[in-house]
């Protein structure tokens, strides 16, 4: 089993910045993908980014591409997403979940998930 737990969120302003830590216990995932989704109310879970297990291959939704940015720690157990300008829009849940060794961006290919931690942008 696998246990996840995020943290970082708050309630910022627009324009301010947050980061986001994912740390995951249970079992090495040296070799496991690892990637952040959001659920806003009222609306379905959405990819946000993703990392490989080797770090070599990064993804981001449009909405937050050049404004986000994913990393893992050095001992690839942890995940890191740096979000900058953010903006309304991008208020909901965050979600930091673990994937296979192959990288994707789909929810249905990862298994282990987080609680969540909630991110409120206002205006």
């Amino acid at each position: 089993q696998v246990q996840l737990v995020e943290s970082g969120g708050g309630l910022v302003q627009a324009g301010e910045s947050l980061r986001l830590s994912c740390a995951a216990s249970g079992r090495t995932l040296s070799s496991s993908t690892m990637g952040w989704f959001r659920q806003a109310p009222g609306k379905e879970r959405e990819f946000v980014s993703a990392i490989s297990w080797s770090g070599g291959k990064l993804g981001y939704a449009d909405s937050v591409k050049g404004r986000f940015t994913i990393s893992r720690g050095n001992a690839r157990n942890t995940v890191y997403l740096q979000m900058n300008s953010l903006n309304p829009e991008d208020t909901a849940v965050y979600y930091c979940a673990v994937g296979g060794w192959y990288y994707s961006e789909s929810a249905a290919q990862y298994a282990y998930w987080g609680q969540g931690t909630q991110v409120t942008v206002s205006s």
